[in-house]
C-alpha cells in the first residue's frame, strides 16, 4: 500500500483529491487540513509521499517542507498547487521537493508524478524546468524569498511564541534560546507583523487561534 500525506486548507480540493487518488487500490491518503497538525503526523507516521498546497496558512508549504527534509532529507515531497510559483522554483528546489504538480492536472498525471516521486524522479512542469537555463530568474527568485516568509511562521519564531505564551520575558528568553535581547526584540516585531497583532497579548491569543501554541502552555 503507497501511503501519502495531502496537506490542504480546503477541505473541498482535500477531499476532491483523496477521492481520485484512492480510485487507485493500490493508494492510500491521509488528510490534515493544518500545517501544525500536518507536522506532527508527518514526525509520528510513515508516508511514501507527502502532497502539499504551497499557501497554507500558518506553517507554508514551502517552511513545512524546509522543517521536515530538516528530519529526513529522504522524505519524498510533492508541492501541489493551484498558484503561480515561478517566484518560488529555486526556493522550493532548494528545500528538496521532489517536485511541482499542479492542482488542475488530470487524475492520470496526479498518479503519475506520486509513482515518479516514489522512484526518485523529479516532476517539474515545462514552463518551469525552461527557467533553468536563465540565471536572471534565479537570481530573481532569491530576492524575492520574503514573498513566502511573510505568511508563515518559522521554527525559530515559533519557539519565541512559546516563551511568550509561557510568560517569560525578553531577557529570559535571550538567554533561554542564546540570543541577544534585540534579536529577540526584532524577531517579536516580524511574528507581529505576520500575525497582524500588536502586542504580547493579542500575539498569544492569535497564536493559540492558529495552533501555534496549546493552552496548556498559557500562565
Amino acid at each position: 500500500m503507497i501511503r501519502i500525506l495531502l496537506v490542504d486548507d480546503h477541505p473541498s480540493v482535500c477531499e476532491g483529491t483523496k477521492t481520485m487518488i484512492e480510485q487507485d487500490p493500490d493508494m492510500e491518503v491521509t488528510v490534515s487540513y493544518h500545517s501544525p497538525e500536518a507536522l506532527e503526523i508527518a514526525k509520528s507516521q510513515e508516508f511514501d509521499v507527502m502532497l502539499f498546497d504551497l499557501n497554507i496558512p500558518v506553517i507554508s508549504g514551502l517552511e513545512l517542507t524546509k522543517r521536515l527534509m530538516g528530519i529526513n532529507p529522504d522524505f519524498r515531497i510533492l508541492i501541489y498547487t493551484g498558484y503561480e510559483i515561478s517566484s518560488n522554483f529555486n526556493l522550493l528546489v532548494e528545500a528538496g521537493v521532489s517536485g511541482i504538480i499542479s492542482k488542475t492536472a488530470s487524475r492520470e498525471q496526479l498518479l503519475n508524478a506520486i509513482r515518479c516521486a516514489l522512484r526518485g524522479e523529479a516532476v517539474i512542469p515545462v514552463s518551469l524546468l525552461r527557467q533553468l537555463r536563465r540565471s536572471e530568474v534565479r537570481l530573481s527568485s532569491i530576492r524575492n524569498d520574503k514573498t513566502m516568509e511573510d505568511v508563515s511562521i518559522n521554527e525559530r519564531e515559533q519557539e519565541i511564541l512559546q516563551e511568550v505564551a509561557g510568560g517569560s520575558s525578553n531577557k529570559d528568553i535571550a538567554a533561554k534560546l542564546l540570543m541577544s535581547q534585540r534579536t529577540v526584540e526584532y524577531n517579536l516585531t516580524r511574528i507581529f507583523e505576520k500575525l497582524g497583532v500588536r502586542s504580547r497579548s493579542e500575539a498569544i491569543v492569535e497564536a493559540k487561534r492558529l495552533g501555534l501554541i496549546h493552552n496548556g502552555e498559557f500562565v
